[in-house]
């Protein structure tokens, strides 16, 4: 498919494109907030900057784009121009998020992952049930979440 913009376009769109304070994380923060939860944001002190950490349970949250990161969903496709510069891009974004979990694991630290295809597209999860199951994550013990739009396309009940 040939791209629609040009290749200045094209990159100018791409550089806009934020790492922190994105739309999927603000409207997470401000739902957690809004129900009482404290945290801080991209604290520096740990591993990979989360996004959100919940010291108090020494629990952090990741809200991960999915193009950016490769997941295997249907936000994510790989481009079919400059095809090596960006499988470099997306596997060098996955191996840094496997090193800095695996980090934050070694300091005790638990982390969950909120994909983007949770919170829109043809799979996203019923909002308040996205919020219930991150609470519900946060006031367990389990080291590791994952939290993904629904597989079967069965999400947009909201």
């Amino acid at each position: 498919m040939v791209d629609i913009v040009s290749p200045e376009k094209r990159s100018a769109m791409m550089a806009g494109i934020r790492g922190k304070d994105t739309r999927p994380e603000i409207v997470i923060r401000k739902a957690l907030f809004g129900l009482g939860w404290r945290y801080r944001i991209h604290d520096k002190r740990l591993p990979g900057k989360p996004d959100l950490v919940f010291p108090k349970h020494k629990a952090v949250i990741f809200v991960e784009g999915c193009f950016w990161h490769g997941h295997d969903c249907h936000l994510f496709r790989m481009p079919t121009s400059r095809q090596d510069f960006w499988q470099t891009k997306i596997d060098g974004n996955r191996q840094r998020d496997v090193r800095v979990r695996t980090e934050l694991q070694e300091l005790g630290w638990r982390h969950l992952t909120v994909w983007e295809c949770a919170l829109k597209g043809r799979t996203r999860l019923p909002f308040p049930a996205l919020i219930d199951t991150i609470v519900e994550w946060l006031e367990s013990a389990e080291p590791v979440g994952e939290i993904e739009g629904a597989r079967d396309g069965a999400g947009r009940s909201d």
